[in-house]
């Protein structure tokens, strides 16, 4: 048996699908699996062994095209619910082709049984989030392992993977070890969070009694001076698995909503995360941190000082909560 897996989007997208991959190898432990990734997300499978073959998908391809090349395969997923993993998906031609989208994509609902003849449909929609409080969405990770089980994946192995080895941990040795580990994306620095706070943050998190490091975003190291004079530490661009690393020593690791996310959740540490205050209600409920202890905290709507304060203050409520277990 042949089997196509496709995700080319996130990291961390990727990384919440690892439960599901590894669901689908359960499952069939002698087929050959083919991942197609993206060069950006192609890290989070470099080590996995839950994959036979990883291959990127060429931005220069169509996806169709590509996907014309697996013709012959048994079974093809898209695990992304968008229209590149779904078309690339389709062209497989796979007897069993499965997919999701999500409640009111209307087009793509339409459009979805071009490509996939398994298609679940994701109740996750801001919108009808916003209108009613009481609406529950299922964790990104149980959605995936259920789109597993409609591909015919009886198994279901619901725990994260990334693997980091002894070289990893001993790249990062360096660092303070059991620090609060505070990653910085741009979504501290806009919409209810500024930069300021933040490195008021930092002061604040410290006095709970425990180092604080600093990791940076790529898009971030612009910010890494003015954190090294406020914080205990400041790790640079590190490989992906030493980033890893760094959190996987971490006593807690307090994050914006990014990959950091789902990076910590697969090295098992408590996760804060602050979530953006628009469709907090569905973005929290999708995206949390899964398997791990961890606390959830809105930003504000507006960035005043009073805010900023009290945003501040449930940040390290929330952390003081990790912390202690």
């Amino acid at each position: 048996m042949r089997i196509l897996l496709s995700r080319t989007d996130r990291i961390g997208d990727l990384i919440l699908s690892t439960p599901a991959i590894a669901s689908v190898r359960a499952s069939f432990p002698d087929a050959h699996i083919t991942m197609v990734t993206s060069p950006y997300n192609h890290v989070v499978m470099d080590r996995n062994t839950d994959i036979d073959e990883v291959v990127d998908l060429p931005s220069a391809v169509k996806p169709a095209v590509f996907g014309a090349r697996y013709r012959g395969y048994d079974i093809a997923v898209a695990l992304a619910p968008r229209n590149t993993d779904l078309q690339l998906v389709g062209a497989t031609r796979a007897p069993i082709r499965a997919g999701y989208t999500y409640v009111r994509r209307w087009l793509a609902r339409a459009t979805a049984p071009l490509y996939v003849n398994r298609l679940m449909v994701s109740e996750a929609d801001p919108q009808l989030c916003e209108r009613d409080p009481q609406r529950v969405v299922r964790h990104e990770v149980e959605q995936l392992l259920d789109l597993a089980a409609l591909a015919g994946a009886k198994q279901r192995i619901a725990r994260l993977r990334l693997d980091v080895t002894a070289a990893d941990r001993l790249a990062v040795a360096g660092f303070p070890a059991e620090p609060i580990v505070l990653h910085i994306g741009e979504r501290w620095f806009a919409d209810g969070s500024t930069l300021e706070s933040t490195l008021a943050l930092v002061g604040e998190l410290r006095a709970l009694g425990l180092p604080v490091v600093v990791s940076c975003a790529h898009e971030c190291h612009a910010y890494a001076a003015p954190f090294a004079a406020v914080a205990d530490g400041v790790a640079g661009e590190l490989p992906f698995h030493q980033w890893a690393a760094l959190f996987e020593r971490a006593r807690c690791v307090v994050t914006v909503d990014t990959g950091a996310t789902h990076v910590a959740s697969a090295v098992r540490r408590p996760t804060l995360v602050a979530f953006e205050h628009r469709y907090f209600r569905l973005n929290s409920q999708e995206w949390a941190p899964y398997g791990v202890p961890s606390v959830l905290v809105r930003k504000p709507e507006h960035g005043d000082e009073a805010s900023l304060s009290q945003f501040r203050a449930e940040i390290v409520r929330g952390a003081r909560t990790l912390i202690d277990g």
